[in-house]
């Protein structure tokens, strides 16, 4: 294999991969990538067994070949390489030259075909979002997932695909973060849950651009189109919580409020609060306003906040970071908050519309 290309193109293309390469396994084929150099095309593969990733880009292919490098010292290589053309040459006995301007490193290749082989999952008809949705949703959604493995369901997001809406679902056992968006569907329905590991690496590769990712489902694995770039994860087992029934329509309280200003205050108050669980901040809603109060060992904060509310007086309590999450996920200006009772979570949601909801559990404090 010999092959000359630009250090800025295959430096891109490492780091898009890098993260489904293994770090500590009996396996060390598994932490290389995978170099198939073919026509005018060089494709990266990294494979942990769990997450797969290939990426191809253009460049001038000598002689095709297969090898596969240690990913870490690659990376690291191609770094502190100059910007300018790179050779990369099989040599005998396993080894490759990587050469560039005057720098020259010669070090161990594996064989190629000793690398396993990304799952093959079959892409006749699959689901079709744009890759922008796609990466807000996952990033308005991932940080309430578990990370408690005696519940391997939760670790990742149910994508739960229905006619032409997507529901993205992740849940913690204190949380519930839900987002909506269309989709184009030329499979059908489908429920699966994708791990929260591959869900940050798709976010991560993703462009905020107008292109579109195509999903592809099986049994066992999801597989993302992405134009140059192929990701495939296994899907996990378990049974999922029933969100849909949590998000009851009934409140005994409701406020609409700025959300912006509502983040604000609850992020004055938390310095306050700095161990949420253990210092919880409450919110007090009367017929005229709302207030956030922490008090700890640290001292008090105190902050009014205008807001228009229907329904009973409450007074109830929250782990600051729980809404700090999911009102920073909201590009809204005003969200609707709904309480039933101070043992009982409050749904966040639209005005109008159901792009989004978030359920928090409160924290239970003595009178």
């Amino acid at each position: 294999m010999k092959i000359y290309c630009n250090q800025k193109a295959l430096m891109s293309c490492i780091n898009t991969v890098i993260k489904a390469s293994s770090t500590r396994t009996s396996l060390p084929i598994l932490e290389c990538i995978l170099i198939n150099a073919n026509s005018n095309y060089v494709t990266l593969t990294t494979n942990n067994l769990d997450l797969g990733i290939e990426s191809t880009f253009e460049a001038d292919v000598i002689t095709n070949g297969l090898i596969a490098l240690e990913a870490k010292l690659l990376s690291e290589i191609i770094k502190k390489m100059p910007n300018e053309e790179i050779e990369i040459n099989l040599l005998e006995n396993n080894y490759v030259s990587i050469a560039s301007g005057k720098s020259k490193f010669t070090i161990v290749a594996r064989t190629g075909e000793d690398f396993p082989a990304l799952p093959k999952v079959q892409v006749q008809k699959g689901y079709t979002i744009p890759r922008a949705a796609l990466k807000d949703m996952i990033n308005q959604t991932i940080f309430s997932v578990a990370s408690d493995e005696s519940r391997p369901a939760f670790m990742g997001e149910m994508f739960h695909i229905k006619d032409n809406t997507f529901n993205l679902v992740s849940v913690d056992g204190f949380r519930i973060s839900y987002r909506q968006a269309e989709i184009v569907n030329e499979f059908g329905e489908i429920e699966s849950i994708v791990p929260a590991k591959a869900l940050a690496e798709i976010a991560r590769i993703l462009p905020h651009d107008d292109g579109d990712v195509i999903m592809y489902f099986d049994n066992r694995h999801v597989f993302f189109d992405i134009e140059n770039t192929k990701i495939v994860s296994r899907l996990l087992e378990g049974e999922f919580l029933k969100y849909s029934q949590m998000f009851t329509p009934d409140y005994d309280t409701q406020i609409i409020v700025n959300c912006k200003e509502l983040l604000m205050c609850i992020e004055r108050a938390s310095v306050i609060s700095r161990e949420g669980k253990k210092h919880p901040i409450c919110l007090e809603i009367n017929t005229e306003q709302m207030i956030i109060k922490s008090n700890t060992d640290f001292g008090t904060s105190i902050e009014e906040l205008n807001a228009d509310i229907q329904g009973k007086n409450l007074t109830i309590a929250f782990n600051p970071r729980y809404l700090m999450d999911a009102l920073k996920a909201i590009e809204d200006d005003e969200i609707m908050i709904n309480f039933l009772s101070i043992i009982e979570p409050c749904i966040i949601q639209p005005k109008n519309g159901n792009a989004y909801k978030y359920l928090i559990l409160p924290i239970r404090v003595n009178a």
